[in-house]
């Protein structure tokens, strides 16, 4: 266990500081700069502001100092926020873009594997019809076209929701504002995971040892619950890592139609004012939540299967 914890953590610093140096030399392989402008600036006020923040020294020396910032969880100073650090803006939008997406997280599994396993218990039924109708309008429909339909619908027609949406000191100023981006980023996943438990059940139904915990006498309520869920949830669990991750930090597209002030909708700006220590951070923020939830999916799924051992896990 030990052993395997220690490999595997090895192996997330290696892919950090992969995803970290070939994010670095790709922004700055773009042409212009981070003060480039539609009206542009004086070449006397460029040259000193490249001179403030050190864009005018040798690539190479860029590159290592803003590696041996990022060993002191340093992501630099934003280029967009005068005054503010990157830390800062991601640990003002981190929180709310949390909130929603942990809602959504709960949301996608209370609400996708019961109809999953409904879908297959009643295989070719009238709810089985109807959960995978509306499983595959979610695969189907991308969130941002869901989005724009709930703003028209709910926001503009009904008027059940604010257009804009507001937050003071705190975070969310009422959890109705929730309900809208909630729906539309885990549309798609819900969905997903609806198919996939569906899918993942009937395989495990239809299985031997299934027949016989049945012809012993067991209920099918523990039939379901003791035996086949156990096999059948691991497909969905092995999916929910990176579907965590995506939804706790955001979706881009999702926060910027809702005008919600987390790190996706910070992001997007950032990359139309070429704030590139902001996208920068923002990357490696995301991609150190993804793996480290992949790691700790792996570990659940060690215990969830006693089949498997922790520590021959294949590494993805």
């Amino acid at each position: 266990m030990t052993r395997y914890i220690l490999q595997r953590a090895i192996a997330m610093i290696l892919t950090l500081f992969a995803i970290s140096t070939i994010t670095f030399f790709l922004m700055h392989a773009i042409p212009g700069g981070p003060f480039t402008r539609e009206k542009p600036l004086e070449a006397a006020i460029i040259a000193a502001l490249n001179e403030k923040y050190h864009l005018d020294d040798p690539l190479f020396k860029q590159y290592t100092d803003y590696m041996g910032d990022l060993l002191r969880g340093d992501f630099g100073p934003s280029f967009k926020f005068r005054g503010r650090t990157v830390n800062e803006l991601i640990g003002a939008g981190f929180p709310i873009t949390a909130k929603i997406g942990i809602l959504a997280v709960l949301v996608t599994v209370i609400l996708s594997v019961p109809m999953g396993i409904i879908s297959a218990l009643k295989q070719n039924k009238w709810q089985d019809y109807s959960f995978m109708f509306l499983a595959t309008l979610g695969v189907t429909v991308p969130g941002f076209v869901l989005a724009s339909v709930l703003i028209y619908v709910f926001c503009v027609k009904l008027g059940w929701f604010p257009v804009i949406w507001t937050t003071d000191a705190t975070g969310w100023l009422s959890i109705s504002q929730y309900i809208l981006p909630m729906i539309a980023l885990s549309g798609y996943s819900m969905s997903f995971i609806t198919r996939l438990m569906r899918s993942s059940m009937l395989d495990v139904i239809g299985q031997d040892y299934i027949r016989t915990a049945r012809a012993k006498g067991l209920s099918e309520m523990r039939v379901i619950m003791e035996h086949a869920l156990k096999n059948a949830i691991l497909p969905v669990v092995t999916y929910l890592g990176p579907t965590i991750a995506a939804l706790v930090t955001g979706s881009f597209v999702i926060e910027k139609m809702f005008t919600i002030p987390g790190i996706g909708y910070q992001y997007v700006d950032s990359i139309g004012n070429r704030d590139y220590t902001m996208i920068m951070g923002s990357t490696i923020f995301y991609a150190a939540i993804l793996i480290i939830l992949n790691f700790v999916v792996d570990i659940i799924y060690g215990f969830i299967d006693p089949r498997i051992k922790i520590g021959n896990i294949k590494e993805a």
